[in-house]
This record gives C-alpha cells, structure tokens and sequence, in this order.
C-alpha cells in the first residue's frame, strides 16, 4: 500500500515515515500544500495523511480541491485545531476521518486501516443534481446558476433530498430525518416545506408521488 504524508512539521512527518514504513507501507512525504495536491493528483496513492495548516495551500483547500476533480482518495486529516467546527469543516470539505494532535499513534493506524477497507468509493463534497447544487461546506445552493437563500430547515430538507435524488421519500422518513423527534411536528409540516423549496428551486425539481411520498428528479 502506497501512503502520502503531507505534513510541514518535518519531525512529525519523519517519525510518522518511519512509522509507517515499519508497519510496511511505502510512504512519501510532502511539506507544503502546492506538493501534496500535485502528488496527491499524479502518484497513484491508496490513502493520504493530510495536515490543515500548510504552507502555500491550507488541507482544506487541498481537499476541496482533489474533490472537486473527482478524486477520491481517502484523507485521514490531522490538525492541532480541535473545535467541533473545524473538525466539521474538515469533514465537511471532502476528508474521510479527522483526527487531533497530539495523537496517538495506535488510533492513527488503526484509523489508517479502516479508511483502507473501506477504498475509494465517489463521496463528492458537493452534492449536485442537474442544474442545482448543494455545499455542505458553505452551505450554499446554486439553482440553474442563481445562489438560493434557504431557511436551516429548508436547508436540511433539500440536503437530505439530494442525498436520495431519484428516490420516492416518505413523509415519515422526512420527518424521521428533517425533524427533531422530540417535538411533535404534524405531518402537514412536510407538505408546507415542500412548498417552499418548490418556490425557491423549481417546482419541476420536486415531484409529488401520490401516497407515497416525494422525489427530487434527476
């Protein structure tokens, strides 16, 4: 298995070279962001050890970026930022796993070989249907090229269509997913949202599958 460290502590990235290589994987390493991207691009790795801060490119942008062009190499990313919203940008932007410094070694290994198993399958960092888009980044949604304000429930509701384009969605799974269970939400809810996101996004986008439920047409 091949590995790409990219990781500007030149200690860290050694020791973990070294680490690496014992538990027999090959490993090459990069010390900025620029070099990473380009090996990341061009070298044919099975996975990738990504740190956030970077000269010339920051992990995030690396990541956005390689997601963008539709690669899908698994990211383990490592950062001595660890608040719950970078550690969610981090995800957020394309990484597969995150994981805080200091670290121990044993749980990076091991995170290291379930990012392995798992393989490359195509997790795109934003999700698009035709014409609309969704970053979960940003989050932001381009419709037929016009950015669309959305209310957080809005939001979460088309965020969860999206991520079963094609499929007929139940009212119960909407308020399953959409909704906090701890309230009592009457099912005509679902009914009201999806009238706004028609108005916002296209009522051609959202069908109506009687007794069913609805689908975002792909």
């Amino acid at each position: 298995m091949r590995l790409l460290v990219v990781e500007d502590e030149v200690r860290l990235a050694r020791a973990l070279q070294r680490g690496l290589q014992a538990e027999g994987f090959a490993v090459d390493v990069a010390g900025d962001g620029p070099t990473g991207l380009d090996l990341a691009r061009h070298g044919g790795y099975d996975a990738m050890i990504l740190d956030v801060m970077l000269p010339g490119l920051s992990g995030y942008r690396v990541i956005r970026q390689l997601r963008a062009e539709e690669h899908w190499l698994p990211v383990l990313m490592l950062s001595a930022k660890d608040g719950e919203y970078d550690q969610a940008d981090g995800l957020d932007c394309g990484a597969d796993d995150y994981l805080t410094k200091p670290f121990s070694y044993v749980v990076l290994l091991a995170r290291l070989r379930a990012l392995l198993r798992r393989g490359a399958p195509q997790r795109p960092a934003v999700l698009t249907v035709g014409e609309l888009s969704l970053d979960p980044a940003e989050r932001r949604v381009v419709s037929d090229g016009t950015e669309v304000n959305l209310t957080a429930r809005e939001y979460a509701l088309l965020e969860y269509l999206i991520r079963r384009a094609g499929a007929v969605v139940s009212k119960t799974e909407l308020l399953d997913h959409v909704w906090d269970a701890s309230m009592d939400t009457a099912p005509n809810a679902v009914e009201v949202y999806i009238g706004y996101l028609r108005r916002k996004i296209g009522r051609h986008r959202l069908e109506t599958v009687r007794g069913a439920g609805y689908r975002l047409a792909t």
